[in-house]
């Protein structure tokens, strides 16, 4: 089954959904309209389908291989990402005086749904390498840009991000890798670093690792963490690759999922390092490569879901069995035609949709944030980013099974295509911070900092567009209705959390991933129903109704089916606490 990218989709989210009035309005995109956008999506939408999703199931069945310190990547990858080099696809939202084309964060999102869609494998290479350009523009020096933007922007050389230890795991106050001043102004890296995606493969000329060390002086903890640009091959005056630096990987991963993307053990012996910016500032400069790549999982979760979603829909469409119950037919029909397959394709449609309405939300608020500088918009962003990425992934998840349920039996072998999403998705709640890790993260630092100041402007742009749901038509009164009592789940589970955390801090944790939960959900049911609404008016102006229909209806089966959860993560939230931390686990 092939792949087909939902372009129709992407535009329609970019344009209702990502703030474009203000982002189109910005000075440094004024030369980008929609047509544009629409133009390069097309583009990169036939490079996806037609060149890279025929890859996924083979380079899933062959993997990426492991010989004498040296990976190998399946030979059709290597093809593939010279083309994609050639054609400059890396290079879509990074700055023109580096190479790249200056597009609004939202294309960069569309452009990393489809890729990963496509071939998620494949997709995490840029992936990695958008976060390690993110984190050089912000905090490298003039001559480290200089240096290494460049090619990086170009998909010549790629990124990587090596924080993990084998002692630390996500605990990164305990990272125990050096880096030791040399009289040159360079430090030598020595340590291990593990789970590091595309730490070492043959598709560029150079792998620029950004690595979280600590100098021998530094005070203990997070604290003490310093940032280093570590070339795998360091640059020569030229500008080209020359010498190995002493980075060796030692093995690559046996894994559920993502095969052909290689997960690499990395020793660094004495390795030349450079540092980036102040030391003992590494943490907080790897936070921006690290919220950016939080916030691509979450897209990949969206892409991983659209696949499942359009593989099932396929199947379910060719594949006949039962009678149907209404006795419309004396013969088998296509099981499409049965209620509860229509609801396992429909709540995957939503949370596909409603997952893809929220990034775009979001990237849109990324740009307007970044460039002008407004703290509440931040404030806003940094609160959203931790939805998208758990939300999306552990959804993911979800959509991936029910497309395996929809397939039955075939579903659970391996020819149909179906389990290798559901492997492929597994990941993505673990990474980059797992969902608890989110959540701890958006109820420590983004409600309890601010005293929930932040979730109740979230909260308040959301009566908003209840108010305008409300002055619509019946379905759009039905939709804000669901909207209305979600939203109030959510004001009393955050009134209960700031109340709680004052007296039991373990019981207000407790419920911190049923609130992330509560909030993504939200916000997903918001974005659709901001969708509906201008999907109406372009209905009621006879501007393609088949699909404006389908948004519509698409936003009342959320707003029905997958809202009304919201008020069950309230009660975990409030009332489960005690059962949850009272309970023995008898040896």
């Amino acid at each position: 089954m092939s792949y087909q990218p939902p372009v129709r989709d992407l535009m329609f989210c970019i344009e209702h959904l990502s703030h474009w009035d203000k982002v189109s309005a910005m000075e440094v995109y004024s030369d980008v309209d929609l047509p544009d956008i629409e133009a390069v999506l097309e583009g990169y939408a036939r490079f996806c389908g037609e060149r890279i999703a025929p890859l996924s199931h083979v380079s899933d069945e062959l993997g990426a291989t492991f010989d004498n310190g040296r990976v190998s990547m399946p030979e059709g990858d290597v093809e593939a990402y010279a083309q994609f080099v050639e054609m400059g696809w890396q290079a879509l939202i990074h700055p023109p005086e580096y190479g790249g084309m200056g597009l609004p964060r939202v294309v960069g999102a569309a452009g990393v749904e489809m890729l990963n869609a496509s071939d998620m494998s494949f997709g995490l290479c840029p992936l990695l390498t958008d976060g390690a350009i993110e984190a050089l523009l912000l905090t490298g020096s003039d001559e480290q840009k200089e240096t290494y933007l460049e090619p990086l922007i170009a998909g010549r050389w790629s990124g990587t991000m090596n924080l993990t230890e084998p002692q630390a795991g996500s605990d990164l106050g305990r990272v125990a890798t050096k880096g030791v001043r040399r009289g040159n102004g360079s430090y030598g890296i020595s340590g291990t670093k593990i789970f590091i995606t595309y730490g070492s493969h043959d598709l560029t000329e150079n792998i620029i690792h950004l690595v979280l060390a600590r100098t021998p002086d530094a005070p203990a903890g997070p604290k003490g963490l310093s940032l280093f640009i570590v070339p795998q091959k360091l640059v020569d005056a030229d500008g080209t690759p020359g010498t190995e630096n002493a980075v060796n990987c030692l093995s690559i991963e046996h894994k559920l999922g993502v095969r052909a993307s290689p997960t690499a053990v990395l020793e660094y012996k004495d390795a030349t390092g450079f540092l980036i910016g102040e030391e003992n500032r590494g943490l907080e400069y790897m936070f921006i490569m690290m919220n950016a790549a939080r916030f691509a999982v979450g897209v990949q979760g969206i892409a991983t879901s659209d696949r499942a979603y359009q593989r099932a829909l396929a199947y379910a469409r060719d594949r006949v069995q039962s009678r149907p119950v209404n006795g419309s037919a004396k013969d088998a029909v296509a099981i499409i035609e049965h209620p509860d397959v229509r609801r396992m394709l429909l709540r995957m449609r939503s949370l596909t949709e409603g997952g893809r309405a929220m990034a775009a939300a979001v990237a849109g608020l990324l740009d307007l944030a970044h460039r002008n500088e407004d703290p509440d918009t931040m404030a806003l962003v940094e609160f959203m980013v931790p939805l998208v990425k758990a939300f999306c992934s552990e959804r993911a998840v979800e959509v991936a099974s029910l497309g395996v349920q929809i397939h039955g039996g075939m579903g659970f072998i391996e020819e149909t295509g179906a389990a290798q999403h559901y492997r492929d998705a597994r990941i993505l709640p673990i990474y980059e911070g797992t969902t608890a890790i989110q959540a701890n993260d958006l109820l420590g630092r983004k409600v309890m900092r601010d005293g929930g100041e932040t979730a109740r402007r979230f909260a308040a742009r959301i009566t908003e567009t209840e108010d305008a749901l409300a002055q619509g038509c019946a379905t759009a009164q039905t939709i804000g209705a669901a909207l209305t009592q979600a939203r109030a789940a959510f004001e009393t589970s955050l009134d209960w959390m700031l109340d709680t955390s004052r007296k039991d801090i373990d019981a207000a944790f407790a419920g911190s991933v049923p609130f992330l939960m509560l909030a993504g959900t939200l916000a997903a049911g918001w974005k659709l129903a901001k969708g509906a609404l201008a999907a109406e008016t372009s209905r009621q102006a006879g501007q393609d109704v088949e699909f404006m229909t389908q948004k519509i209806a698409t936003a009342l089966f959320f707003a029905q089916h997958i809202l009304p959860e919201c008020s069950s993560e309230q009660i975990r939230i409030v009332h489960g606490s005690r059962s949850l931390l009272d309970a023995a686990f008898p040896e």
